[in-house]
């Protein structure tokens, strides 16, 4: 599965994400981007888009979209945050279809 983390996340955490071809905001130089154009440019980039931004799902037409997202709620965006979640993630991942919305984490 191709997987996009957003920029919330802390780079080392995408190796914790085994077995999935993981890319992240920061490698594809896209730090900075607002939301609407980040989620443009992940057409046919990711399956699936993970956050930890609650509130991208209010802000953006997520319906139209051709990946889903997992929206992760943690303590906070530290790894050893993170680190609990990654089952949750991954599964939420496997659930999610494009245009739709699932939760991960606490």
């Amino acid at each position: 599965m191709r997987i996009l983390l957003d920029e919330n996340f802390p780079a080392d955490f995408a190796k914790l994400l085994e077995g999935h071809e993981i890319a992240t905001i920061h490698s594809l130089g896209w730090s900075g981007i607002k939301n609407g154009e980040l989620l443009r440019r992940a057409h046919g980039i990711c399956e699936v888009f993970v956050t930890l931004d609650r509130n991208l799902v209010f802000q953006q037409n997520i319906k139209v979209l051709p990946f889903g997202i997992v929206v992760v709620r943690a303590r906070s965006n530290r790894v050893a945050d993170l680190s609990p979640h990654i089952e949750s993630i991954l599964a939420a991942a496997n659930r999610v279809v494009p245009g739709q919305v699932e939760k991960a984490g606490a």
